[in-house]
């Protein structure tokens, strides 16, 4: 029970001896390789970095890899003891890793650009495939650095090939998000209902649960019912996950953190998350399911009505920013906790709420989950699929979840800026050390994390919390309360904005001051009421449910 399976694990699973001897065939062609490239290199290409770059390490980075994946299978004994003990503080390093290395492959780029736009660089010479520099020039820049370096700075010089990276760093996220989320809502199912949740599979309260439901959903078959609309059945699962995907790509994660900076990328979100409905409403309709019709049709019902609130909400921080472009709005809450968005004024207060409820009925979250709700439709619009397009739909969904606490965050609540002012930490200095500093105490991507993730525990409480409304409920709040609420909101804060000028410029601003305070004291007073609540609930935790039931179960 301590660990999964795959299939091909009881038949197929090879002996240790003829592990042993494929991996040494595989090492021993790869070194092979790694020589003849090296070779090559010394010889026919008399060292060019570019050469060098491309024939040594791309062998020498699989040899690494196939090597450390040996590693793993053979000891992994002791990597399960070492998660059992440390899978905590692996998880968090894994967090500051990632964005570390993220910051450091930021000041890479930063600095390829600015040796491509040196001034002694001649702007009308290309060579190669077009890039803007020679390896002559970059070795002559950059005389101390290896020639294997010089290849990479001549690599990494093509948007292209950044772009490249970014979008392996945008899927991987996207696909980690989902599966963390998944374990984390069980186990926060577990405790609100005075249980465990997961608690055997990778041991360490069933870590590795979400894996182990992948690898069964993806070899689970493919069932298409005999009426069904097959090739809108098939597209459907995708229309719902890709349209989230490309919402990650105008999504800035820091200052230098972003994938396609975009002066209309609020603009561009919104548009990509309206498309997910479609897949949604046509995965209802092609099912040839009336459970799933019902479904689709509450879903258009519910998505397309709340959209506007939701938009509505976004436009109160752009009208205070005076952009549309995510970086700008962010960087006009620089200043620390009293400078946030959410608490300029009664109005962006009330702004925020509105926009966080309308999200959850965007993502079809509790008490909203009326287009899947198991208790009256099966399972909804998704009912007849199964297997990986039937998680193809939860991912969208969790990731879709992750997008919405994303935007506000950065739209209400600070985004990669901390409560911290940066006042306090002016006397750092102008180095990479105090940079990386103050990206870890001020401002960086690190910070923007921990505010989604906070949200998104929201979202997961509400729904273990809240029973689920009915549809007529759930039209009449957004029909008759959200929208008249944010049509009003959109007025007063208009009006805010253009007395606020006023005040400021007379010389006469005690008023928005003195709101301004009151509004972010009751977010301290909230946020230190969330962490008392947390606090008590995990020194009392063994009391919720029971030493007996804890106890026999490992790492509880």
């Amino acid at each position: 029970m301590s660990q999964f399976s795959v299939p091909w694990t009881s038949r197929y699973l090879p002996s240790a001896n003829v592990f042993v001897r494929n991996m040494l065939l595989l090492s021993a062609l790869l070194a092979g390789g790694l020589i003849a490239g090296a070779a090559i290199t010394r010889y026919y290409f008399d060292g060019h970095p570019l050469a060098s770059f491309l024939l040594i390490l791309g062998p020498a980075v699989t040899l690494a890899g196939l090597l450390g994946l040996a590693v793993a299978v053979k000891a992994w004994r002791l990597i399960e003891a070492s998660l059992m003990r440390f899978a905590f503080f692996i998880l968090i390093g894994a967090v500051v890793g990632v964005s570390v290395g993220v910051f450091a492959g930021a000041l890479f780029f930063e600095w390829i650009q600015a040796l491509i736009t040196h001034p002694a660089n001649d702007p009308t010479r290309f060579a190669y495939f077009g890039g803007e520099l020679m390896l002559s020039e970059i070795a002559q820049a950059c005389p101390n650095l290896p020639r294997l370096v010089h290849g990479a700075v001549w690599l990494f010089q093509f948007p292209l090939v950044r772009d490249l990276v970014n979008v392996g760093i945008v899927f991987g996220w996207i696909n980690v998000v989902p599966a963390y989320m998944i374990w984390w809502e069980r186990k926060i199912a577990g405790r609100i209902q005075s249980r465990l949740g997961p608690m055997r599979v990778g041991r360490w309260h069933g870590w590795a649960q979400t894996v182990a439901d992948g690898v069964k959903l993806i070899f689970k078959e493919d069932l298409i019912p005999e009426g069904a609309d097959k090739p809108l059945f098939k597209v459907a699962a995708y229309l719902a996950f890709v349209p989230v995907v490309l919402a990650f790509v105008a999504l800035p994660f820091g200052a230098t953190y972003v994938f396609r900076e975009m002066d209309v990328a609020l603009v561009f979100i919104l548009s990509m998350m309206g498309i997910e409905v479609v897949g949604v409403i046509l995965a209802g309709w092609a099912s040839n399911n009336k459970w799933s019709v019902y479904g689709a049709m509450r879903e258009a019902c519910q998505m397309v009505a709340y959209e506007i609130p939701m938009g509505l909400a976004l436009v109160l921080p752009v009208i205070a920013a005076g952009s549309l472009n995510l970086t700008h709005i962010v960087d006009s809450q620089t200043g620390g906790w009293f400078s946030w968005m959410a608490f300029r004024n009664p109005f962006l207060f009330a702004g925020f709420v509105c926009y966080y409820v309308a999200s959850l009925a965007s993502c079809k979250r509790a008490p909203f989950d009326l287009p899947e709700s198991e208790s009256e439709l099966v399972a909804g619009f998704h009912t007849e699929y199964s297997g990986f397009r039937w998680c193809l739909f939860f991912f969208g969904e969790y990731a879709a979840m992750f997008v919405v606490s994303a935007l506000a965050v950065i739209l209400y609540l600070g985004g990669w800026h901390s409560f911290i002012p940066p006042s306090w930490v002016s006397g750092l200095g102008e180095g990479v050390a105090a940079r990386a500093i103050s990206g870890l105490l001020v401002s960086g991507p690190l910070w923007f994390i921990v505010k989604c993730v906070f949200l998104l525990y929201v979202q997961l409480w509400l729904r273990w919390t809240l029973p689920r409304i009915r549809i007529d409920q759930v039209l009449y709040a957004c029909v008759q309360v959200l929208l008249p609420l944010t049509m009003l909101l959109l007025v007063g804060n208009t009006l805010w904005v253009w007395a606020d000028e006023a005040w400021t410029s007379s010389g006469w601003s005690g008023l928005s001051s003195m709101l301004n305070w009151s509004l972010g004291g009751i977010g301290v007073l909230f946020m230190a009421g969330f962490f008392a609540i947390a606090v008590y609930g995990f020194y009392h935790r063994r009391r919720l449910v029971g030493t007996l039931v804890i106890d026999p179960l490992p790492a509880a």
